[in-house]
C-alpha cells in the first residue's frame, strides 16, 4: 500500500483535499470497549482468563489515503465501519530524511494548513471516532531507511505520535524497505524508545505491524520484521497482513481462500517466533494479534479481483478465528466505478473496478468488528455543549480565519470561522446563509463544517507592504486593471477597470472582487 506526492495512493492521481473524507466519518458516537491487544510481555492479554474468549473487542479500520484526490461520501454516523480510520502515510520528506511527511508531500504544519489534518481529527474524535496513523507504504522512503540516527528518528516517530495524540499506530512495512535489515533493526530500536517513553509518562502506545504476505503466510522477511521488533523490546500489538497482491497461481483459489490460507499461515509462524523470542503464545491467542487486510476490488495484479462474496467470506472466517482486526484498502476507493471509466481492469484509487450494487466493502468487512481502539481522555479537543449553554463569541483579533459576516461575500474554498467552528465554502455565497444555521442540511447548506478552532490556531492575519510602497485605496478614484493600492499597509491589484469597490472585500470574495490581494512576496516584485 502506498502514498505519495507524485504517486498518490497505490496508483498516481490526484491530490485530495482529504478532510471531505474524513469529516463525513463522524455525527454519532457508539459505545464499544476497545483497548490495544497485548500479548503477555510482548503483546498484552488479549484471551480472558481460562475461557479461551478474546478480553478485548475486535475492530475494524479501513485505510484512508490522506494526499488521495477527489471526493468520497462517507457515512454520516460513527458505526463499525466508520469508528476507527487508519491514515496513511506517513513517510521521510526528500529533502530532509528525519521530518515526517504525509506522503512526501506536506510537513506536519503543512498538511494543518492544506489538508486540515488536525482540525478534521479533532472533529472526528468528538463525534466518537479515532485514528491510527500508519507509517510507511509502498512509495516513498519510510522514515528508518533514510534517517540513520537512532534518536533523530524516534523523535520523528514521536513527533506524529504526540502531534495526533495517538494510542495506535500501524508501521506499514513492504517492498524495499521490508528487505533492508539495518533499517529494520534502526526501526525497531526507535520505536521501542518511543514506547518506553510514552510508557515513562503513563500512555501506552499499540504498534502493528502491516507486512506482505504469500498465500503460505508471511514471507521471510516479514518474519524477520517481527523478530527484529521483540529483540528490540517493542510490545507488539499485532500484525497486520496484507492478504493481496498475490502474483502467482492461486490454483483456483478464490481470494478470499488464498487469504484464509496466508492467515492459517501466519498463526503459525506467529507462534514459531513468539516462542523462540521465550514468549508464550498459544495458536488460540495468535488469532488474537492477527489482522488482515484486504485489497477491494481490483488488484494490482490483473487475474486478482476482491469480490463483495469474498468480503463476506473473509469477515465470517476472521469471526470464527477470532481475529483481532479488519482493513481494507482503501476507503477512497469504497465504491462502484462511474459509467466513464470503462476498462476497470486498471486500478483506480478513486473506484474498486467491481460492481458493489449499492453496498460498501467496509459494511461488508466490518461486520461484528465493532470495537475501537483505546482512545486517550485528551482527545476531545473542543468543549461539550451543555445544557443552556451560550454560544462562543468570536474574536476576529483570535480566530483562525476570517469570522463570518452576513455583509459579506465569499468565494469557493474560503474558510471562516462562525461560534468557535471552522466552515469552508463549498460554492460562492453571500452573506444570506449562516453556516451555523441549524434548519439547513448539510446538502443545501453552501457551507461545509470542517471542525473546531483548536488550542494551537495563530490568529489569521493579512499580508503588509512597508508604508508608502503603494498609494492608499481611495473609494472617489477610478482605477484601471492592474494598479496597486494599500488599505491599511495591505496590498492589493486591480483585476479590472473599478472606482468604490473596497478592496478588504477581496479578503473573502476572491471570485466577484475588483481587487486581488497580494502576498508580501507578490507586492515586492
Amino acid at each position: 500500500m502506498s502514498s505519495g506526492e507524485s504517486r498518490a495512493g497505490r496508483h498516481g492521481g490526484r491530490r485530495l483535499s482529504w478532510w471531505r473524507l474524513l469529516l463525513a466519518l463522524a455525527v454519532v458516537a457508539v459505545v464499544a470497549v476497545g483497548a490495544v491487544f497485548l500479548v503477555r510481555a510482548a503483546v498484552a492479554p488479549v484471551m480472558a482468563e481460562g475461557d479461551g474468549e478474546a478480553a478485548t473487542a475486535p475492530w475494524f479500520g479501513g485505510y484512508l489515503d490522506v494526499t488521495l484526490a477527489d471526493d468520497y461520501t462517507l457515512p454520516t454516523t460513527v458505526d463499525a465501519s466508520t469508528s476507527t480510520t487508519v491514515l496513511a502515510f506517513v513517510v521521510a520528506d526528500p529533502d530532509d530524511e528525519c521530518t515526517p511527511t504525509w506522503g512526501g508531500a506536506y510537513d506536519l504544519d503543512e498538511a494543518s494548513a492544506n489538508l486540515d489534518v488536525d482540525r478534521n481529527i479533532a472533529r472526528y474524535r468528538d463525534a466518537g471516532g479515532d485514528v491510527v496513523v500508519s507509517f510507511g507504504g509502498m512509495a516513498n522512503s519510510e522514515l528508518s531507511t533514510v534517517c540513520s540516527d537512532r534518536d533523530a528518528l524516534s523523535d520523528a516517530y514521536m513527533a506524529v505520535v504526540d502531534r495526533y495524540d495517538l494510542d495506535t499506530i500501524d508501521l506499514d512495512i513492504e517492498g524495499d524497505d521490508l528487505s533492508d535489515t539495518v533499517a529494520g533493526a534502526l526501526r525497531a530500536d526507535a520505536i521501542a524508545k518511543v514506547q518506553a517513553e510514552r510508557a515513562a509518562d503513563g500512555s501506552d502506545l499499540a504498534v502493528w505491524m502491516t507486512l506482505p504476505v504469500s498465500p503460505d503466510g508471511l514471507t521471510d522477511d516479514g518474519v524477520r520484521a517481527v523478530q527484529q521488533m521483540l529483540q528490540a523490546g517493542v510490545t507488539l500489538a499485532g500484525v497486520n497482513l496484507m492478504t493481496m497482491d498475490y502474483g502467482v497461481d492461486l490454483g483456483g483459489a478464490t481470494m478470499a481462500e488464498a487469504s484464509e490460507s496466508a492467515i492459517e499461515g501466519a498463526n503459525a509462524q506467529l507462534v514459531r517466533v513468539f516462542t523462540d523470542a521465550d514468549i508464550a503464545l498459544s495458536h488460540g491467542e495468535a488469532w488474537s494479534i492477527l489482522g488482515t487486510t484486504a485489497m477491494i476490488g481490483q488488484n494490482d495484479i490483473s487475474g486478482e479481483v476482491f469480490t463483495m462474496k469474498d468480503a463476506a467470506d473473509l469477515n465470517a472466517y476472521a469471526l470464527d478465528k477470532g481475529l483481532g482486526r479488519m482493513s481494507m484498502w482503501s476507503l477512497n476507493r469504497d465504491r462502484t466505478c462511474g459509467e466513464n471509466y470503462p476498462n476497470t481492469a486498471v486500478v483506480s484509487n478513486e473506484c474498486s473496478g467491481v460492481d458493489q450494487d449499492g453496498d460498501t466493502f467496509a459494511g461488508l468487512l466490518s461486520a461484528g468488528f465493532d470495537g475501537l481502539i483505546e482512545t486517550s481522555p485528551t482527545t476531545t479537543s473542543s468543549p461539550t455543549p451543555t445544557r443552556g449553554a451560550t454560544a462562543i463569541v468570536d474574536d476576529p483579533d483570535t480566530s483562525p480565519f476570517p469570522v463570518w459576516s452576513s455583509k459579506q461575500s465569499y468565494s469557493a474554498g474560503v474558510k471562516v470561522v462562525r461560534q468557535g467552528y471552522v466552515y469552508v465554502a463549498k460554492w460562492w455565497t453571500d452573506g444570506e446563509y449562516d453556516p451555523a444555521d441549524p434548519t439547513v442540511s448539510a446538502a443545501d447548506s453552501p457551507w461545509l463544517y470542517v471542525g473546531p478552532v483548536l488550542p494551537s490556531d495563530k490568529p489569521f492575519t493579512l499580508p503588509t507592504v512597508p508604508a508608502g510602497t503603494y498609494p492608499e485605496w481611495d473609494e472617489k478614484t477610478n482605477y484601471a486593471a492592474g494598479e496597486h493600492v494599500v488599505v491599511d499597509d495591505v496590498p492589493f491589484v486591480s483585476k479590472w477597470w473599478t472606482q468604490g469597490d473596497d478592496p478588504m472585500d477581496a479578503v473573502t470574495d476572491q471570485t466577484q472582487s475588483a481587487w486581488q490581494l497580494l502576498d508580501s512576496d507578490s507586492a515586492s516584485r
